[in-house]
């Protein structure tokens, strides 16, 4: 908690939370799709993530809100409202 704290103080603890969520992808979706993610990170709310695969993108789509509530829970706060996949 005093490394929590450290970063509140500094008045980026959002960065920190979305910086993080980016990393918990891997955990969310597992070692499968996240070998074919290239490259993800959050701007305006949203969480951009980059599939190698067109079906696996297209997969995807049907898994997006459930993706964003399990994100947001594993960082334990409502950091992106929604996921783009490109």
């Amino acid at each position: 908690m005093i490394i929590r704290e450290a970063i509140e103080a500094t008045g980026k603890a959002r960065v920190f939370d979305e910086q993080r969520l980016c990393y918990l992808w891997a955990d969310v979706v597992g070692p499968w799709i996240n070998a074919m993610t290239t490259r993800r990170y959050v701007e305006g709310g949203r969480l951009h993530v980059y599939i190698a695969s067109a079906s696996l993108k297209s997969e995807l789509q049907f898994s997006l809100q459930q993706l964003t509530d399990a994100l947001n829970r594993a960082v334990g706060d409502r950091i992106i409202e929604g996921i783009e996949l490109h």
